[in-house]
């Protein structure tokens, strides 16, 4: 992989990473984010699209299955075969459309052949306060390209190349509006459905499990909090000395998932060690009914220690039996999906309005 699809990639995965994570606000939200590459390889395929539901994956097409697939049983189990036709006829046409935009952008932007990556992302969010929001952005080579502006609904051009594509768009003069239309009506009404199939998975709570552990050297003491298990995605972990949160001295990780579905984050800091009773890990998350703390026990910091090397182990062994179970599913798919009655013939869930070019 050359070093302009790594960083496209990279950028692209970060991003994704943001419209995802969304705020702890955001009760729900529907996400779609494709990459089209110029120059595929073994495991970056030409097209890619995968929609998410509250940060979880729930469908996935590329362009060497050419067909939209369930990642999760709540949506195998809950729609028929007409929507999976439905679902696969829109991204084959997506796919071809961002094919012809990579040459037309390699061309815009005088490149020679190779690497190049093209991305699109959008989505709507079901506020707390029974609101609405949504957003719909292309980028390229890892960086933004154009966006739409849900505030004055047009679109927001990052330079002269994508300025071409404003004015083509603003010219047919339905470009906007199909997108406003899509993201205020049937963006949100499958994420009603889609929220509705999958309560008892997406509305489920699970507590994180906190350990504390720290590490001397050097006259300094690395405190580390860890927090495994939890869901749903969004939470909080801050280290506090004397009851203030210590933002700036604190390192975090990104919240990850692990093989059953839940997640995992760290964050450390690194104190005298004379102050190390002044310190304590503060965790917020939906599953708790209230913040949090946790304070380092020396004793104890063997325990951390045995119990991380176990929960390795244990999440190795998950994985493989996990794998194991998801595949013997996917092969009885194979052999034609869950039928269920009941598909209303609604609009396609991931086509944002149709898929112009640029």
């Amino acid at each position: 992989m050359g070093p302009g699809r790594a960083g496209a990639l990279g950028l692209g995965l970060g991003l994704l990473l943001g419209v995802l994570g969304g705020a702890a606000s955001e009760p729900h939200s529907l996400r779609y984010f494709a990459t089209a590459v110029s120059d595929p390889s073994p495991g970056v395929p030409q097209f890619v699209a995968v929609g998410y539901v509250d940060g979880e994956v729930f469908v996935r097409y590329d362009s060497e299955t050419r067909r939209m697939e369930p990642r999760v049983d709540w949506i195998a189990d809950n729609m028929d075969q007409q929507y999976w036709n439905g679902e696969t006829e829109n991204l084959r046409g997506a796919e071809q459309i961002y094919r012809v935009d990579l040459e037309t952008l390699r061309e815009r932007y005088n490149q020679s052949r190779g690497s190049h990556t093209l991305q699109h992302m959008f989505g709507c969010d079901l506020l707390e306060d029974r609101s609405i929001s949504g957003f719909f952005q292309y980028g390229y080579e890892g960086r933004e390209f154009i966006a739409l502006d849900k505030d004055t609904w047009t679109f927001t051009a990052a330079d002269a190349a994508a300025q071409i594509t404003k004015r083509k768009w603003e010219e047919d003069g339905t470009v906007a509006e199909r997108r406003k239309y899509y993201l205020e009506n049937t963006c949100i009404e499958w994420l009603r459905k889609y929220v509705r199939y999958g309560k008892d998975v997406l509305e489920r709570r699970e507590r994180p499990e906190v350990r504390v552990s720290g590490m001397e050297a050097d006259k300094i003491l690395s405190l580390s909090c860890r927090a495994h298990g939890f869901y749903p995605r969004p939470i909080s972990i801050s280290w506090l000395k004397d009851g203030m949160v210590q933002e700036q001295e604190t390192q975090r990780g990104s919240t990850v998932p692990n093989s059953d579905g839940t997640y995992h984050i760290w964050a450390t800091i690194d104190v005298v060690p004379g102050d190390k009773d002044k310190y304590q890990c503060r965790v917020e998350h939906a599953s708790l009914p209230q913040p949090g703390l946790f304070s380092w026990e020396p004793q104890s910091n063997l325990i951390p220690i045995v119990a991380g090397v176990s929960v390795a182990v244990v999440a190795v062994i998950a994985a493989l039996a996990g794998f194991a179970v998801w595949k013997s599913k996917q092969g009885k798919k194979e052999k034609g999906y869950n039928l269920t009655p009941g598909s209303d013939g609604a609009s396609n869930s991931s086509n944002a309005g149709s898929n112009p070019s640029v």
